[in-house]
């Protein structure tokens, strides 16, 4: 996420990353019974070079409710298995057909379609065996799997990938799809990044209202990233955003910059950053470390 350690917000994200980068290569070692090929598949997709948000944010929410980044890094990790499975069939060709990503070629373009996706299945139900395992007490664990089952879902994100794919090429874009729009990422990109946060508070043992703070959080911050994400694929370059530019608008796909123009989207994506942070305020001075998160998230440029 990001590219030097010279502030105390990049320390503690680098920190996070090498914590998660540690026990996700751990995890990779299944062992007797998976086929070498496909171990390689889910390790080459996992352990891909990214910014490993979502497991950030559970480990900080984790962290601002009092909890331990311990505790929560398998949980972190679960998720961003969950995140892994959904880039590889999403890029797979009846998807939406990319063949590179985080700067590497997609999982079906090194190792086949076949074993991409066998890939995919096998990351989702290590992700659910992760959680039941590792993340204690118990109670906490089945809480877990519920919140990321659900936010998985086909009321979810899995949902929100199909009326994704079922919204390109329509007809020509007016104000009125905004709320289609909103409605599709809220699932497709929100839903997961809202679960990171609300699984990190529950393994903290977080109160009601801390879990309904981070909530509105994420919600507000998953709109915001997917609106930069919009315009990375219109204005960013391959190298910097280690895919190919330009796919939303080749495949017809519904956008923010499509329908409110670059201006207004990048307007829109400022006031969902500033209510998410708003969000933080019973923190206090512990909400600092989110509050960079989400400005970080704005200026992205990959």
């Amino acid at each position: 996420m990001v590219e030097s350690a010279t502030t105390p917000f990049k320390t503690q994200t680098v920190r996070f990353q090498e914590l998660v980068n540690l026990k996700l290569a751990e995890y990779c070692q299944i062992g007797a019974g998976c086929p070498e090929r496909l171990e390689g598949a889910i390790s080459y997709s996992l352990l891909a070079p990214g910014k490993r948000l979502r497991p950030v944010l559970c480990m900080a929410a984790s962290q601002i409710c009092g909890g331990s980044v311990d505790t929560a890094l398998p949980a972190a990790c679960a998720i961003e298995m969950v995140h892994a499975y959904s880039l590889i069939h999403d890029d797979l060709p009846a998807m939406d057909d990319d063949d590179l990503r985080r700067g590497l070629p997609t999982s079906h373009i090194k190792f086949g379609e076949a074993t991409a996706i066998l890939a995919g299945d096998a990351l989702l139900t290590r992700a659910f065996e992760v959680m039941a395992s590792d993340v204690k007490p118990a109670e906490s664990a089945a809480r877990c799997c519920r919140i990321l089952a659900l936010a998985a879902g086909p009321a979810g994100m899995v949902g929100g990938q199909s009326d994704d794919l079922a919204a390109e090429s329509q007809n020509a874009p007016n104000q009125n799809n905004i709320e289609a729009l909103e409605h599709i990422h809220r699932r497709k990109t929100g839903a997961l990044l809202v679960a990171s946060l609300e699984i990190g508070a529950t393994v903290a043992g977080a109160t009601t209202e801390q879990i309904d703070c981070l909530r509105s959080y994420g919600a507000n911050l998953g709109l915001a990233f997917q609106i930069v994400d919009d315009l990375l694929d219109l204005t960013g370059d391959e190298s910097t955003i280690g895919k190919k530019p330009g796919q939303d608008v080749h495949r017809g796909k519904l956008t923010y910059p499509q329908l409110l123009g670059e201006e207004k989207s990048r307007q829109y994506a400022s006031e969902l950053i500033e209510q998410a942070i708003l969000s933080l305020n019973i923190f206090g001075t512990e909400g600092a470390y989110l509050d960079e998160l989400a400005r970080f998230v704005l200026e992205r440029n990959r």
